[in-house]
């Protein structure tokens, strides 16, 4: 039974899904570094250790994502369209997209049949996505994850006056001067980058139900803000990082019943 693989190359990780008979028959993820191309090559051939599977089994590979060329790969497509069909085949009834990765933000909004239908992509500051927290968490010398924790504790968050990533830095520096404790200034940051999610929704109007994507998806704190700015309960798949890699997949294995092109290159 051939295999068919999906590999979304992050800024920060690379995420790869490989499908069998439909279903998801290895996944995993490795740090992206700054060599996106042997990073992909990594998750590649950890990818076939986990499905023990050889490369000529894989009858298609789509990649998403930073743009790379890989000999592997048969075909490209938009993260945009592999975020819906990803999130489209774990949770059906979603029909808005908040997908937070590490550079930037995106909101989706999808058919009943998980086409795209509308969407709108964060300006290129890195305030409304995960770098932010990133710079945060370095301030406070804070996992990313202990941020999440840290925000959840926190009774006064603090306000942050700007959704500048740099900028907030410097605020971040002024507030630990001022002995104001860790839990606020990560719910504070959260608040921030909430807001920013909050109004790229508005751009593109949103439709119940709605679900959260990416890396952002495992940041229970941020969760629970951008649930209170838009007041709804948020859906978050089973592994919010692998959507865009498993929608890769996904049209792999559709590509190639539809007699797509394969890259000679690739064996």
């Amino acid at each position: 039974m051939p295999l068919f693989m999906g590999i979304d190359i992050g800024s920060r990780t690379t995420k790869g899904v490989v499908l069998k008979d439909g279903e998801i028959a290895a996944s995993h993820l490795v740090d992206s570094g700054s060599d996106y191309a042997r990073a992909a090559g990594e998750l590649r051939e950890r990818l076939l250790a986990l499905a023990k599977a050889r490369a000529e089994d894989v009858a298609y590979t789509v990649a998403t994502g930073q743009r790379v060329s890989l000999p592997f790969v048969d075909e490209t497509v938009d993260d945009i369209r592999c975020c819906a069909r990803g999130m489209f085949r774990w949770l059906p009834s979603v029909r808005t997209i908040i997908d937070i990765g590490s550079q930037s933000s995106q909101v989706i909004r999808v058919s009943e049949r998980g086409s795209v239908t509308n969407f709108v992509v964060s300006e290129k500051c890195a305030g409304g996505s995960g770098r932010f927290l990133d710079v945060i968490a370095n301030v406070l010398r804070v996992s990313i994850e202990e941020v999440s924790r840290l925000s959840l504790e926190s009774q006064h968050p603090v306000v942050f006056s700007t959704g500048c990533a740099v900028f907030g830095e410097s605020e971040a520096i002024s507030r630990v001067a001022e002995g104001i404790s860790k839990e606020d200034i990560a719910a504070g940051v959260h608040e921030a980058v909430a807001a920013k999610v909050a109004a790229l929704v508005s751009r593109v109007g949103m439709e119940p139900g709605c679900a959260v994507s990416g890396g952002g998806g495992l940041n229970a704190g941020l969760v629970r803000k951008i649930e209170e700015k838009l007041g709804v309960r948020l859906l978050v798949p089973p592994q919010p990082q692998l959507v865009n890699a498993l929608g890769a997949a996904i049209m792999a294995a559709e590509k190639a019943r539809a007699g797509g092109p394969a890259n000679p290159a690739r064996r």
